[in-house]
């Protein structure tokens, strides 16, 4: 999804390209369009991967996924760095463009939603304007609670994006100490002060839990990671990441799982950690995966998600319910009975991602006209 940045003090100096280098200004109406080989791959694959391990946990439930892969703050990193580099143009001009990338494909996701909700009973009250702008988490009924409940996302990119102008001046008068700071809002969620119990609280821990990653970004954008000393940044990574999976296997018992998901402060710092080396590997080594275009397919793949990200997020949801009931069709065909696995997870997996592709086919081309491109099928 999106980054920004703001201040008037430039960068010492970028850790290398990123994917939004190659990319034409996204907030500037007549833009060329991106141009294929300047594209930095491994941050695209980064984005690719995450949005998989996204499906693959709400379709197999798997308490370890995010160990493996911490998918979110992954993404949350990819933005902040982008977002560090978009904000070399004046803030409002950058906030307002990641405003229309992002809402107007909510919106066309949400009108069916919403529609369904009501059709199935629901009454909205005035909370319903989250659906406009989702500062908060728009409400809406149990019936229709898998598809809206991964809105938490939005609603934490929306509130980055805005904070993003002061934050990055904030970062830029004293990097490290700013970065490690970051972390402290969790800390004392986690054992001070648990926010308040409503939606204003859900968006503080949600904020605090993500906001070394997003910060992260920043720190890789303007090569505090590539200038700071490999056995530093390893050390500290290591301690991160083993106070997260401590924390997380030691808390299980309350948390009925070690599922990151479940616990803000082990997620917090496992994905801090794991994110660190994942962006200091990429400043210090130069990785572009640059060779991803020799194989074509796979290359497209990627391609795909990247410019598809939003619709695959929104939608993967709705796909794996659409794919329950189909499924329970098939049963009714006594070949598709006998010669398909249709009570395996995997196989839902992959209907999953049949749905997933026609709704990118007939939706995607929404984020398109959000970044006023010609419209597409595919990009």
């Amino acid at each position: 999804m999106g980054a920004h940045r703001a201040g008037a003090v430039r960068p010492a100096g970028p850790a290398g390209p990123t994917s939004g280098d190659a990319l034409p200004d996204p907030d500037r109406p007549g833009a060329p369009g991106p141009r294929p080989a300047g594209r930095d791959r491994y941050f695209d694959a980064l984005r690719a991967a995450a949005l998989v391990r996204v499906v693959a946990y709400h379709t197999f439930g798997w308490a370890w996924a995010g160990l493996v892969f911490p998918s979110m703050g992954v993404m949350f990193a990819l933005a902040g760095t982008l977002m560090a580099k978009s904000l070399e143009r004046p803030a409002p001009q950058v906030v307002r463009g990641r405003l229309r990338r992002l809402l107007p494909p909510f919106w066309f996701w949400g009108v069916f939603v919403v529609a369904a909700m009501l059709v199935h009973g629901w009454v909205p009250g005035r909370r319903i304007v989250y659906w406009v702008v989702p500062l908060g988490d728009p409400p809406g009924d149990a019936w229709g609670e898998q598809a809206w409940e991964i809105l938490w996302y939005l609603r934490t990119y929306l509130w980055f994006v805005l904070l993003s102008p002061p934050l990055l001046r904030l970062f830029r008068l004293a990097p490290v100490p700013v970065l490690l700071l970051s972390l402290a809002p969790v800390l004392v969620l986690n054992f001070l002060w648990a926010g308040p119990d409503n939606r204003f609280g859900s968006a503080l821990w949600d904020l605090s839990t993500y906001l070394f990653c997003w910060i992260l970004g920043f720190a890789h954008r303007d090569g505090v990671l590539r200038r700071t000393r490999p056995a530093v940044v390893v050390a500290a990574s290591l301690a991160a990441l083993g106070y997260g999976g401590w924390y997380a296997f030691a808390h299980r018992a309350g948390a009925g799982t070690y599922d990151l998901d479940e616990i803000p402060l082990a997620q917090a710092f496992w994905s801090a950690g794991f994110v660190t080396l994942l962006m200091w590997a990429k400043a210090r080594f130069r990785i572009d995966f640059a060779r991803l275009a020799r194989f074509r397919r796979l290359d497209r793949v990627v391609t795909v998600f990247n410019a598809r990200a939003v619709t695959v997020y929104l939608w993967h949801e709705i796909a794996l319910v659409l794919a329950v009931p189909l499924i329970d069709r098939l049963w009714d065909v006594p070949a598709f009975e006998k010669y398909l696995p249709l009570d395996s997870q995997w196989f839902l997996f992959g209907v999953g991602w049949v749905l997933i592709l026609v709704f990118v086919l007939l939706c995607g081309w929404v984020e398109d006209v959000a970044a006023r491109k010609k419209p597409r099928l595919l990009p």
